[in-house]
């Protein structure tokens, strides 16, 4: 059985880590390179990172700390932000993250999610899906980085999550907007009905706010990660401590020693 992945997030805007709710009102919370290896050394299975300025900016992502990040840890990490084209992941994935991630510009143009795919392979592909209950329903939005910007599209997540693994993509963080920074669980329905859908792993993103709503989302759902940010940031949860309950409840995990 595979164990499931504890992942932090790092927003980054401006070159530092920064932490909003329900993808707002961002608060500074350190230096990317410390915090990065502070989760590293503390077990964590993966990091991601967003440059949640680039998109809505229409700009690619700053690439100068990925390299002194790809030094200093020894988990794969995942970089997002503006990446537009082949070049674009090119640069990123040279400077030596191990998955690019994107969303925005996949919405714009799919066909992107093939070209990256073609080029580097599915394992290094992973689209972002952020996922908000509107008016009774779900709906996919863009440009989620900007208040201003944000864009409401008429794709239902189901939908084009089933797109995007026709595309050859080989993972979905699936965002939950509505439940993003407020600590209240993650969206166990939404995951289960997006989850069970397609048949590419899903990272559940957005509500973390204790370690039950960590055992609850792999003992309930069949997402393969959990990615959480305010609960780590905050210093609410350990991830060694998370790890153990993780165990004790049967849920397959890495315990670092």
């Amino acid at each position: 059985m595979l164990t499931k992945r504890i992942i932090p997030c790092l927003d980054v805007k401006d070159g530092i880590v920064v932490k909003g709710v329900k993808f707002r009102n961002h608060r500074i919370i350190g230096d990317i390179i410390e915090l990065a290896q502070k989760y590293s050394d503390a077990g964590a299975d993966e990091l991601v990172f967003y440059d949640i300025g680039a998109s809505p900016d229409n700009e690619l992502l700053s690439i100068k700390w990925i390299q002194e990040i790809a030094k200093k840890i020894n988990i794969p990490f995942c970089v997002a932000g503006g990446i537009k084209s082949v070049e674009n992941a090119r640069a990123i994935l040279n400077e030596g993250a191990d998955k690019i991630s994107v969303n925005s510009a996949a919405l714009a143009r799919p066909d992107l999610i093939d070209e990256l795919v073609y080029e580097f392979g599915s394992q290094c592909v992973v689209v972002g899906i952020d996922s908000k209950f509107i008016d009774g329903e779900f709906k996919v939005c863009q440009y989620t980085g900007s208040a201003d910007k944000t864009v409401q599209t008429l794709l239902d997540p189901v939908s084009w999550a089933k797109e995007v693994e026709s595309r050859g993509a080989g993972e979905i963080v699936l965002n939950c907007m509505n439940h993003d920074g407020v600590k209240g669980g993650y969206d166990l329905e939404h995951l289960r009905e997006v989850q069970s859908n397609i048949s590419i792993p899903v990272i559940a993103s957005g509500g973390a706010g204790q370690i039950q709503h960590f055992i609850d989302v792999f003992k309930y759902t069949d997402i393969d990660g959990a990615l959480a940010a305010s609960v780590f940031h905050d210093d609410i949860i350990a991830i060694p401590e998370l790890k153990q309950e993780l165990f004790k409840n049967n849920i397959p995990t890495r315990i670092v020693k």
